[in-house]
């Protein structure tokens, strides 16, 4: 069985504009990731 908490955050407008600034690098690396994989099947036929 899978669970889930939800948790809901209040923050002040420095620590909202220091939590964006973090999901855009996390945004960011991810992409990356995902197109260095999808390079990876198109070019070698390898899954990463």
């Amino acid at each position: 069985m899978l669970r889930a908490t939800k948790v809901r955050l209040y923050p002040t407008s420095e620590q909202a504009e220091y939590l964006n600034g973090q999901f855009g690098a996390v945004r960011f690396a991810y992409n990356k990731a995902l197109h260095i994989k999808k390079q990876a099947y198109k070019r070698h036929g390898v899954s990463l």
